[in-house]
């Protein structure tokens, strides 16, 4: 039976994903779990895998080409099926990312239908029902009036958030609006992040003709997007606080000292203390845990600390889950791995889930402070800054102390400058006191 090779969903919010190589060919026999493409997702670059067995019969996408989500990009045939049986093969048939994989307006209508289920016997059902087969709106293009495509969950949504279909442009398939359209909508009265900062984008003069311009990726693009979006969507507020870290570099040394007496001993770095600190504190101070949801503020149980990690297009930011529950060794251990896996491009879509926190640590590029834009939908992003030889008071004789800058970035929807300023100094007690994020 023909397989269909369709762009599976390798992040929570990939819409879209760019092929950047094919490792099959036509004709090539192709097992399950083999990899069978590299794809570029608005968060990484992931390795594709496939989820069945077979032939391939043909390729449909070109490398570079950027496709959406659930579109087809190859087809596979049993050994010495009809070739027929490709070209007779729907959209609707199992596919090698793991079964039957409905459209986005398909998923997206089905979970109105059990929306609507779920609501039948609500006293306000019948209401509901009403406005969920209003006429759809029209808007006027050049002149003529054009009907409005939409989702029913998108139509859902913006009646709820009294966004205006006609604004917005779909994403979906045939550029229908779907509900992720309605979510990204700015509030009504507040113009779009584009229109808000200047419109078209500018023309450089300055451009010559032996000036390279490089491509956008996908990855760079949603990094863009979303910088942007937090700046203008998230109320940040600043805090600072130098710290002396001459304490945790002393612990460190005996540590590894012992750690390099031991075989197959742990080398500790200086940032693996800092987020055993960044953890402790949160437990300390758990009001920082936690997001900004419209019309709530969710408190998070657990803590996703999310840290950044450089690599070749750009930044990403793992998350070590259940990190209030690690150890020192455990968290060193962690990030060690999925830093490494990120540089190589082997990372999971589930490993940048779940982040309550992220870390930045720019110290390696001798940065004494920096402001960081927070990762949404988290409400704060800690900026680590180099350690460096100051010359400082203490107990009114001068001297040579390690110093060090920690910049707390907070939403202030969900965070007070009070709350913000005690996670900081709880911060600040395990750097300089780091017995204490050891108990």
């Amino acid at each position: 039976m023909a397989t269909i090779i369709k762009m599976p969903k390798l992040s929570d919010t990939m819409t879209e994903g760019t092929l950047l190589n094919w490792k099959i060919k036509k004709g090539d026999k192709v097992e399950m779990g083999e990899i069978i493409a590299e794809v570029e997702t608005d968060k990484a670059t992931m390795e594709m895998e496939a989820f069945d067995d077979g032939i391939v019969h043909e390729l449909y996408i070109k490398e570079g080409e950027k496709i959406a989500v659930g579109a087809k990009m190859a087809v596979l045939l049993d050994e010495g099926e009809d070739p027929s049986a490709a070209e007779a093969a729907g959209d609707g048939d199992k596919d090698s990312n793991g079964g039957d994989i409905p459209t986005g307006e398909e998923k997206e209508e089905e979970d109105e239908k059990n929306s609507r289920k779920s609501k039948s016997s609500s006293p306000t059902a019948g209401s509901q029902r009403r406005s969920a087969t209003r006429r759809p709106r029209r808007r006027r293009r050049g002149g003529d009036e054009v009907r409005i495509k939409a989702s029913p969950l998108a139509r859902k949504l913006a009646e709820e958030r009294g966004v205006d279909l006609a604004t917005l442009d779909g994403t979906g398939p045939g550029g229908r609006i779907v509900a992720a359209d309605v979510e990204n909508a700015p509030p009504p009265g507040r113009a779009s992040g584009a229109a808000a900062v200047a419109g078209p984008a500018p023309i450089l003069p300055m451009v010559g003709d032996k000036d390279e311009k490089a491509p956008v990726s996908t990855m760079r693009r949603i990094i863009a997007e979303r910088l942007l979006a937090s700046k203008l969507q998230i109320p940040h507020f600043y805090l600072r606080l130098e710290v002396d870290a001459g304490p945790m570099m002393k612990l460190r040394a005996q540590v590894n000292a012992s750690e390099e007496k031991r075989e197959g001993g742990n080398k500790y770095t200086i940032n693996d203390f800092i987020l055993k600190a960044v953890v402790s504190a949160m437990q300390a101070v758990p009001d920082v845990n936690a997001a900004w949801n419209g019309d709530n503020i969710v408190r998070f149980h657990k803590i996703g600390l999310a840290v950044a990690v450089a690599v070749d297009d750009g930044l990403v930011t793992p998350v070590i889950k259940d990190a209030g529950d690690k150890s020192l060794l455990d968290l060193s251990r962690a990030v060690k791995d999925l830093a490494a896996r990120a540089k190589d491009k082997k990372l999971k879509p589930d490993e940048f889930d779940g982040g309550t926190i992220t870390v930045s640590n720019l110290g390696a590029w001798g940065i004494d402070h920096f402001d960081a834009i927070i990762n949404p939908p988290q409400a704060s992003i800690l900026s680590i800054g180099a350690i460096k030889d100051q010359a400082v008071v203490a107990n009114g004789e001068l001297g040579i102390g390690k110093r060090m800058w920690l910049g707390l970035s907070c939403d202030h929807r969900v965070i007070d400058g009070a709350v913000g300023a005690a996670f900081l100094a709880e911060t600040a007690k395990r750097i300089e006191q780091p017995a204490l994020m050891l108990v």
